[in-house]
């Protein structure tokens, strides 16, 4: 790229930015924000981009009208992948929390998802422990304890020994 991407003004290189980052994974609007805010690896090291509060405010509605950017859309997905990756609901929760997400459309699509936690946290257990999963206390603590560590709820956790024990 040559000086000349560098002269543009500020509206259009952020809205190129904001379409390359949210063409790789749906983001949430803090996020994009965040990311767009980030200064840009030049050839010289960090740029700072001179955009005003308004220009981010137009790429970020314009990525709204467009379907680009869309919180539920996020949300659903975002907790779909951490499910699959192992991870229980206090951690998604939480990791959404951090990406700024409204607790109330947090909790909304926790509720709607149809993920059996405790069939998770089962596969969890027996993936890292074996199967069958141990009986002896100890072994079950550090069960418990790296399912807590993964986010599942304790309730969960141990409807794994009421519904399996043999």
């Amino acid at each position: 790229m040559s000086e000349s991407t560098s002269r543009r003004p500020a509206y259009p290189r952020l809205l190129d930015r904001a379409v390359r980052i949210l063409a790789v994974r749906d983001h949430s609007e803090q996020e994009l924000r965040r990311k767009l805010a980030a200064p840009v690896m030049g050839k010289n090291g960090p740029e700072e981009i001179d955009a005003t509060a308004e220009d981010y405010d137009r790429v970020v509605a314009w990525c709204y009208e467009h379907h680009y950017l869309d919180d539920e859309r996020f949300i659903v997905r975002f907790i779909a992948s951490r499910s699959r990756k192992g991870y229980g609901p206090v951690r998604i929760r939480q990791e959404l929390n951090q990406k700024g997400i409204a607790r109330e459309s947090t909790e909304k699509a926790m509720r709607e998802c149809e993920i059996d936690w405790c069939a998770r946290a089962r596969d969890q257990a027996t993936r890292k422990y074996g199967e069958p999963l141990p009986g002896a206390f100890s072994e079950k603590v550090k069960i418990q304890r790296f399912l807590l560590y993964r986010g599942y709820l304790m309730e969960d956790i141990q409807e794994i020994w009421r519904n399996f024990d043999d």
